[in-house]
């Protein structure tokens, strides 16, 4: 049975602590700036938590990370 291959874009966006759950960046920082204020840009800064619903796919995904 050969290995399961890395998921590289996710590998890029999640990763895993030690307790094994799924930490992963914020999105709608990227572009389209000047319309948002200065305290939700700064509250996107900070990274979360992937859903329990989503967790076991991303994990599987990033099998060996």
């Amino acid at each position: 049975m050969p290995k399961i291959k890395t998921h590289r874009a996710s590998a890029k966006r999640f990763s895993l602590t030690k307790n094994g759950k799924v930490k992963r960046g914020q999105a709608y920082r990227s572009h389209i700036l000047t319309k948002k204020s200065t305290k939700r840009k700064r509250g996107l800064r900070k990274s979360a938590y992937a859903s329990t619903a989503n967790e076991a796919t991303i994990k599987r995904l990033i099998l060996y990370k």
